[in-house]
């Protein structure tokens, strides 16, 4: 049974350590994230983001799938689907789909429209005890097609969104989605402890987990991140496996080029790099 990120994510904090949130794209996503999560005892969080929810021809397709999978799987470790970067018509159509928790990224409306949106999706979710993630901020680099350049959030607009009542708040501190430039400044570990010391208690993610040095993550973590976001790092890992398989010509061998042989090397990829996340973020055996 999916539920709610709020819980995982405050023994996370307590804990310190943080759960990984993993994009999911298809089945075979899906399928490796949850594996590795069920194997290693880790709290997962499957991400969402409206172009994947779109691609896998809508957002109860995808619940459908998810669902379906935790029973077939008997997935036992809590395990929360999760709207990535959602707009506000994002969020209502996962709430309807039945997600257990959504991130309403209002960071590039005006402040007041954020606060508006987000007040309004706070009473929600406590209706349907899901839980909510905001953001304030962009974060740099490409999503969905935005580009960013690692901005750094204002700590008063953080506190002003955290006080709404969300479950976790998502602020920049200079990273960014996708791989990292050769020039990059690294995280801004100032702006996170300000954040830090104005939110309190409040579970922090970090965003654009692919490619951030190790010891940084911890010392995000150490700092009061719960969450640390992943989705270009399995896909790199996916694709690097399935050239590999066709490159040696496997897929012309036998019968190589049934998908569901074609796609295994790419899934078994994905849960490498997965518990290798879990590894680094030390939620295993944390479920």
């Amino acid at each position: 049974m999916l539920v709610s990120a709020k819980e995982m994510l405050e023994k996370a904090r307590a804990g310190h350590y943080a759960v990984g949130q993993f994009n999911i794209n298809n089945l075979e996503w899906t399928k490796a994230i949850l594996l590795a999560a069920q194997e290693n005892n880790s709290p997962v969080i499957l991400g969402v983001s409206e172009g994947a929810g779109k691609y896998m021809t809508g957002y109860k397709t995808v619940v459908g799938m998810v669902n379906g999978m935790l029973e077939e799987l008997n997935i036992t470790v809590p395990v929360a689907l999760h709207l990535d970067h959602g707009g506000y018509e994002g969020c209502m159509k996962c709430i309807e789909a039945g997600f257990s928790s959504i991130m309403y990224d209002g960071s590039h409306s005006p402040i007041e429209e954020n606060v508006a949106n987000t007040k309004e999706l706070v009473k929600i979710c406590a209706e349907k005890g899901m839980s909510l993630e905001a953001e304030v901020g962009s974060i740099g680099g490409e999503e969905d097609g935005v580009v960013g350049m690692g901005e750094c959030a204002d700590p008063q607009e953080c506190k002003r969104i955290a006080d709404l009542g969300v479950t976790m708040l998502a602020a920049g501190i200079g990273n960014i989605h996708g791989k990292y430039p050769a020039n990059w400044k690294g995280l801004s570990f100032e702006t996170l402890e300000a954040i830090k010391s104005l939110t309190g208690d409040m579970p922090l993610v970090l965003h654009g987990g692919t490619g951030i040095p190790e010891d940084m993550i911890k010392k995000a973590i150490d700092l009061g991140v719960a969450k640390i976001n992943v989705n270009t790092e399995c896909q790199l890992s996916f694709a690097a496996a399935t050239r590999e398989y066709i490159e040696a010509g496997k897929d012309q061998q036998g019968k190589g080029y049934d998908p569901r042989k074609l796609l295994a090397p790419g899934t078994e990829a994905i849960k490498a790099t997965v518990v290798e996340k879990m590894e680094l973020f030390g939620s295993i055996n944390k479920a």
